[in-house]
């Protein structure tokens, strides 16, 4: 899973969509780059990792990430969603259970906060393995749970997006909610990892 992943076939019809824009006047290329480049420009696992750490030093906050995502994410000056309004879903790992996320149909995904999503994330085997083996493709990533921990797969849409909230490592306590986000990985975000 975490090797590399030809996206060829993706990338030729993106082109080809993207042609075909150009060819029938609906948008000029280099307008297409702007907006591209506009969109991803705050996009990032830092973002992500920002809204954890809140999380964890403000209970506050945490209940509120929990309850509407969406709304928690803007209180920091964040977004969850990109062209079109989505809404997030922030899914917390526990003692007992552990959070994974998927978008079965495509590769939805919430690139403000995550950044562009990592190739083996848009992979068939990926999207298709992980709702029907979570816990062997869980160890692929080298992540090896408890026999006991519940793993519930969570699959985006164009509409929600979602986001794991990971366990706070044990003995961060005296660390700056800086240092904490400092600890957050993009795939602790996903449920690949964990911290």
């Amino acid at each position: 899973m975490t090797g590399t992943h030809s996206d060829a076939l993706v990338s030729r019809r993106v082109r080809r969509l993207e042609t075909l824009l150009e060819e029938r006047g609906i948008v000029a290329g280099a307008a297409l780059d702007e907006v591209i480049d506009a969109f991803l420009s705050g996009a990032s696992p830092a973002n992500g990792a920002r809204v954890v750490a809140h999380a964890w030093t403000d209970p506050g906050f945490r209940a509120r990430l929990l309850a509407d995502g969406t709304a928690a994410v803007a209180e920091l000056g964040l977004a969850a969603g990109g062209v079109q309004p989505q809404r997030l879903r922030v899914v917390e790992n526990t003692s007992h259970t552990h959070n994974v996320i998927v978008c079965t149909l495509c590769s939805c995904y919430p690139i403000r906060l995550l950044g562009p999503s990592p190739s083996w994330y848009k992979s068939e085997a990926y999207r298709s393995r992980v709702v029907r083996e979570p816990r062997a493709v869980l160890e692929e990533f080298g992540l090896r749970l408890p026999a006991d921990t519940e793993i519930t797969v969570w699959d985006s849409t164009s509409e929600t997006r979602y986001m794991v909230l990971p366990r706070r490592p044990e003995d961060t306590e005296s660390l700056t909610e800086q240092d904490l986000a400092a600890l957050v990985s993009r795939n602790a975000l996903i449920g690949t990892a964990a911290l």
